[in-house]
């Protein structure tokens, strides 16, 4: 059985600091781009309001690479947050004297409380695996809240009532 590797991910920002908000910056694309780096994106990609609303969902379109995007921003569902997380910075440090722990440190950079996803062939939908996935994080709470003495009583008088 193979091992797996450990790391650790500062919750407390980047030395202190106050976080960046990217709340309405955060994009979600239907694509792969291989290059990480700095690019002035806002210069290329301007997303503006269709002033349509497809199932609730106000519809924002865009172009990438001369492609159509048609996309809405969501909201993080309550009590949670997105983080923008970057490796942890060691100072001046040789490749060679950095442990594999070390290089398994990340620290968080940025938070968002929205993003916008985007498509190409269709319009969003609520019907998109993407937004159907954030259901799963009321499944999940309410599958590991404690039961209480009320919750049994209920379920049994319902129960008895598919048994009679």
């Amino acid at each position: 059985m193979e091992n797996g590797s450990e790391g650790s991910i500062n919750l407390h920002g980047n030395g202190g600091d106050e976080l960046v908000d990217l709340s309405d910056q955060v994009h979600l694309l239907p694509c792969s781009i291989k290059y990480d780096g700095p690019c002035s994106v806002s210069h290329y990609f301007k997303p503006k309001s269709t002033g349509m609303e497809v199932e609730g969902l106000s519809v924002d379109e865009a172009q990438f690479r001369g492609r159509k995007l048609q996309g809405t921003t969501i909201s993080l569902p309550e009590g949670y947050s997105g983080f923008v997380l970057g490796k942890k910075g060691r100072g001046k440090r040789k490749a060679s004297k950095m442990s594999e722990e070390d290089s398994n440190c990340w620290e968080m950079n940025a938070k968002f409380k929205n993003m916008t996803y985007w498509k190409h062939d269709s319009l969003p939908s609520q019907h998109d695996a993407f937004l159907r996935s954030f259901h799963w994080l009321a499944v999940a709470k309410v599958m590991h809240q404690p039961v209480g003495a009320e919750d049994l009583v209920s379920a049994s008088i319902e129960l008895e009532k598919f048994t009679q």
